[in-house]
């Protein structure tokens, strides 16, 4: 099914609808992609973003926000929050929104929802969190357990995107920048996908732990064998099923049956 992208200023924030055939204009995802802070665009996650759109039977706002280290923490937050409230100014109803994101993504998903909740601002209804890296100190125990197991992500790498983007002063253990050390209590609807061979894993074990913790409804999935971001992978079976499977998680929270008719 073919999705159309049109760029659009999110509140100042350069981004992309990416609309599937059908889709209800009342309601939308807000799409934050992964890449360390540091690379990594719509234009890079096109694919992954109009997968997802296709299907939830949604559309999605996807945005290029600032990157480091030319803009350090918290400007990508910035441009989350201000993405947000362009929604809203659209008439989008705060329950009609869902966040969702990939790695640094889900990241800036969970803490554009903190900084919502701190300023009393209203919360979208679910977040989708694939592979969140929430946790810039790196303290998780697969950062060793699946050293061998993870191509791509290794502590010494993690810590260096992490400085790049706090700058060499900034505290990696700041609830906005590492969701993973905040009080999670109020948050929304929670689905966290990660995979098992995936040096970031327990970012994603002790999240889920804390937010179930204080009170949050969680979903944790963990993919057998499957490496950081898998979704992105589309020659990857499991990549389709993990879609799937968020894609219903959508459907319930953005109340979209699955033939496309809102419920």
């Amino acid at each position: 099914d073919s999705v159309e992208c049109r760029p659009v200023s999110a509140g100042g924030v350069d981004a992309e609808w990416i609309v599937p055939a059908d889709a209800p204009d009342d309601k939308a995802i807000l799409y934050f992609h992964g890449g360390g802070f540091r690379i990594g665009s719509v234009a890079s996650h096109r694919e992954l973003i109009a997968q997802i759109a296709d299907a939830s039977g949604c559309r999605v706002l996807a945005i290029n926000y600032r990157l480091s280290p030319e803009h350090r923490f918290p400007a990508a937050l910035d441009d989350g929050l201000a993405a947000y409230r362009y929604l809203l100014d659209q008439g989008i109803r705060p329950e009609s929104v869902v966040f969702a994101g990939d790695s640094a993504g889900g990241n800036l998903a969970l803490a554009t929802m903190l900084a919502l909740r701190a300023g009393g601002e209203p919360l979208p209804a679910a977040g989708v969190l694939m592979s969140p890296w929430t946790d810039l100190a790196a303290t998780g125990a697969s950062y060793e357990s699946r050293a061998e197991a993870d191509p791509i992500h290794q502590r010494a790498m993690i810590l260096a995107l992490a400085r790049n983007y706090l700058g060499e002063a900034g505290d990696p253990t700041d609830p906005l920048a590492s969701p993973l050390y905040a009080d999670l209590a109020g948050l929304p609807p929670l689905l966290i996908q990660a995979g098992d061979r995936e040096t970031v894993l327990d970012d994603s074990t002790m999240l889920a732990a804390a937010a179930r913790a204080a009170g949050v409804d969680v979903r944790f999935e963990v993919w057998d064998n499957m490496i950081h971001v898998f979704q992105m992978f589309p020659e990857i079976p499991q990549a389709g099923e993990a879609i799937a499977s968020l894609a219903k998680f959508l459907q319930q929270h953005l109340h979209i049956r699955p033939d496309g008719a809102p419920q």
